[in-house]
This record gives structure tokens, C-alpha cells and sequence, in this order.
């Protein structure tokens, strides 16, 4: 027995001297070392590491200048740059839990300070461009067209009450329409299809610069060639680079809903450009009054919509405009297990790319036509493209619905909404909203002519 507890003894001993003798990676790097790994890897990785590495987990305590290098890289820079000149930051990891946490937004009305305006409409553009808005077209009472196109320069991206609109002349335009999509690419802007107040659905694609007269903006038909996707309006379209822009379904001849997807390839000198069908597969189904949002990189997310059987939509998509794939994936999510997520599903709204790659998504209806005024979050940052991770891919999708302050605009559908540069400030014009009842009416359903601007709060 003694030899035993003996040979156990020295054994023991031996084994915790191994132990001890034992070096992690984290202790041979050095501190800059294990910084420029850490930065490689994306935040809920970093946190994981710190829970079982006491080194990582002290040097995020203790490390700034590591928050406010994770900072640049996940929130972009125009994000902090438009934060910092009205701010000085001594605590990066507060001021990324802030970035990262939004839950609250305010409104703001934004009356004209000018006799003239944009009158009220719905389903036009409204484009972020060049530091302004730009609105073009859309329809209005009576089923009309519009074919104006109007600019406001004049305003403060962080407490801006007030507009000051004037109208833009344009030189040998695109004709008046409504359910048009118009989207910056570098520094032009480039709009496709759209609907005149006759009902026929258009398929050209026009491509804008501004002239040195800054009242004057110069558009051209561009040349693309004997291939073009079919004609259509209230179709869903999105930048995804600097030359490529892309577009989804809407409605066709005849009132058919599409759900084919086609790519415009810009050439280098704008001269011309190139369309391709995408034919891989799965597809989202065939849908109108839909959105797409590219949120960098190679994803641009698709979400909602009404389909073939006139049913509303909640489903998400992105497409991955990457060289390696080229296609749609899905994001699995369910509504269940999201506060207030069974009312997701909506057609008319807007999404817009804000702070981090986000989407912010902004009224709409619902299959009963019952229009909404809330704000909700959608990121799909960290998702992963594979189908044989979905349930991973199901934990990480998030929904948050924003708490509204301030004033609170009414609920509306077929509006449009951009972003600024900083990607805090959302910039919402237009759309139907509920009017009051007259006995000659079928509905109280009015066109809108107001501007309000939704800041995200940190």
C-alpha cells in the first residue's frame, strides 16, 4: 500500500510539474501581437476568447486604443466621423456597446422654407446625392404621374427642421412614371423601369450626372446593348458596387408579378453598360412593393413584399454578388421567438443601410392594407451563407424593434426614405397615408407630402 501511494504520489507530482511547465499561445505573443489577431476576428469570437483567456479578457478592460480600432472596422467611418465632430471620445468600448445596442430613434418634422415644394406622392425616389435630396417623380392624386425632379440643400443633418427645396432643371429627361427605382452608383444616379399614369410599364435605364450649373442635371438613355430585362414597375433594385446595380420582381405585362433578377454591369466610363439574368437557385418568389438594401461587402438583403396570391411577405434574402457564388441565399428566422414579430410582414415600405450594416425598415402595410408607422432593425452581419448551418444561422439573425420619440409621423406605405453619409439620420418623404373619410370615397387614403428626418439615438 505505502509503495502504491508512493508511485501515485510521484506520479501526481509529476503531472501537475507538466502542467505547470505548459505555455498558451496568448503568453509567448506579444501584446501587439495578440491585438492584430484579435482584430481579425469578428467581435462575438473576441468576447468568447476573453471568457476562457485571462490575458485577452484583461487587455479588453484595459485596452482602448483596441476599441476604437474595432470601432473603425465595424462602423464605418463616415458613422464615427459625423459622431466625433460633435463629440471627444475617451471610452471606445462605451461608445461601441452604444453603437451596437440601438433600440431608439426620433423624428423630427422637416417643413419647407421655401414657397415651392414637391407636392404630395408616392412610390417616386428619394436619393441621398452629393450631400442633398433628390426626388424625382411618382404618382399622385387622380393616378398621375410626375415627371419633376426636385433637390434640397439646405438642410443640418443633426437637428434639421426645415428644407429648402428647389426645383431642378434636367435636360432631356426620363419621362414622368411612378414605381421606378433610382439608386447612386460612384457619382451618378442611374434609374430603371417604372410606370406611366397610363399603365405602361417601362424597361429603359437612364443614368444622371450633375452639370457644373448645380440647378441643372444632366440625364442620358444609357446604352446597354439588345439585352434589357423585361419591362416592369414596383420592382425592388439596389447598388452592390461602384459599377453594378441590381434588380428583383415587380410587375410586369398584364399585372404579373416577376421574380426574376438581373444585374447591370456599368462600364468604366459610364458610357455604357451590360445586363445579365441571374438564373441560380433557390430564388425568392416572385413579389412587388419590395425592397432591397445593400449593407457592404458582397450582401445586399431583400426582405417583404406582396406576392402572386396577393399574400404579404416577411421572408428575408441576400444576394451574394461575390465572383465565387452569385446568387440568393436565404436567412432563416422565426417569427416566434421575435417580440412583436408576427406583425414583420409588409409591402410598401422602405429599408435603408444605416450605423454597422444594419437595415432600417420603416412602415408599409400589411394583407389588409392597414398601414404601419414603426421602426425595426435587421442585421444579418454575421450570418453564414451555408445550408448546413442553419440552425447557427437561425441564433444570429437579429430583429429589434425601435422605440420612437419625438414626433410621430403617420403611418404610410409607398414612401421613400435614404440615409445620410453617417448612416444615423434617416430622411423619410411621402407615401399614402389615412386621410379622412368623405361620403364620395371608397377609402380615406390620401397622398402625402411631408418630410421628416428619424435619428438614431446612442
Amino acid at each position: 500500500m505505502r509503495g502504491d501511494d508512493e508511485g501515485t504520489s510521484s506520479s501526481s507530482s509529476s503531472s501537475s510539474s507538466n502542467s505547470s511547465s505548459k505555455t498558451t499561445i496568448t503568453e509567448i505573443l506579444s501584446e501587439d501581437q495578440l491585438v492584430s489577431i484579435l482584430f481579425l476576428l469578428p467581435l462575438e469570437s473576441i468576447l468568447s476568447f476573453a471568457m476562457t483567456c485571462k490575458k485577452t479578457n484583461l487587455l479588453l478592460e484595459s485596452n482602448n486604443g483596441l476599441w476604437k480600432t474595432i470601432c473603425n472596422r465595424d462602423w464605418a467611418h463616415s458613422t464615427l466621423d459625423a459622431f466625433l465632430s460633435n463629440n471627444n471620445i475617451w471610452d471606445w468600448r462605451s461608445l461601441y456597446q452604444r453603437l451596437r445596442n440601438l433600440d431608439r430613434i426620433s423624428c423630427l418634422s422637416s417643413p419647407s422654407t421655401s414657397e415651392v415644394g414637391p407636392t404630395a406622392r408616392a412610390s417616386h425616389s428619394l436619393n441621398y446625392f452629393k450631400g442633398c435630396l433628390l426626388l424625382f417623380g411618382g404618382g399622385s392624386e387622380g393616378g398621375r404621374h410626375l415627371d419633376d425632379t426636385w433637390i434640397a440643400n439646405d438642410f443640418t443633418s443633426s437637428r434639421g427642421r426645415s428644407v429648402n427645396w428647389q426645383r431642378l432643371v434636367t435636360s432631356n429627361g426620363p419621362t414622368g412614371r411612378f414605381g421606378h427605382s433610382c439608386v447612386v452608383i460612384d457619382d451618378c444616379l442611374v434609374l430603371f423601369g417604372g410606370i406611366n399614369d397610363t399603365g405602361i410599364r417601362q424597361n429603359d435605364t437612364w443614368i444622371a450626372q450633375p452639370a457644373a450649373n448645380s440647378t441643372l442635371l444632366s440625364w442620358r438613355l444609357l446604352d446597354v446593348g439588345p439585352l434589357a430585362p423585361p419591362t416592369r414597375g414596383a420592382h425592388a433594385c439596389s447598388s452592390i458596387d461602384n459599377r453594378r446595380m441590381i434588380i428583383h420582381g415587380g410587375i410586369g405585362l398584364s399585372g404579373m408579378r416577376l421574380g426574376d433578377t438581373w444585374v447591370l454591369q456599368l462600364s468604366d466610363n459610364l458610357c455604357f453598360g451590360t445586363w445579365h439574368e441571374s438564373l441560380t437557385h433557390p430564388v425568392p418568389s416572385p413579389r412587388s412593393g419590395h425592397t432591397l438594401t445593400y449593407i457592404g461587402g458582397t450582401k445586399t438583403v431583400l426582405f417583404g413584399g406582396r406576392g402572386m396570391g396577393y399574400e404579404v411577405l416577411h421572408d428575408v434574402w441576400y444576394f451574394d454578388s461575390s465572383q465565387a457564388h452569385l446568387g440568393w441565399v436565404p436567412v432563416l428566422f422565426d417569427l416566434r421567438n421575435i417580440p412583436g414579430g408576427l406583425s414583420l410582414s409588409r409591402v410598401g415600405h422602405s429599408a435603408t443601410t444605416v450605423i454597422g450594416g444594419r437595415v432600417l425598415i420603416y412602415g408599409g402595410e400589411d394583407s389588409y392594407r392597414h398601414r404601419k408607422n414603426d421602426f425595426w432593425l435587421l442585421d444579418i452581419t454575421s450570418t453564414t451563407p451555408t445550408s448546413s448551418q442553419i440552425v447557427s444561422q437561425r441564433q444570429r439573425v437579429l430583429w429589434r424593434k425601435l422605440k420612437c420619440e419625438g414626433y410621430l409621423p403617420r403611418s404610410r406605405s409607398f414612401h421613400r426614405a435614404c440615409a445620410d453619409d453617417s448612416g444615423r439620420y434617416l430622411y423619410v418623404f411621402g407615401g399614402m397615408v389615412d386621410g379622412i373619410l368623405q361620403p364620395a370615397q371608397p377609402t380615406g387614403l390620401r397622398f402625402d407630402g411631408e418630410l421628416f428626418v428619424a435619428e438614431l439615438l446612442l
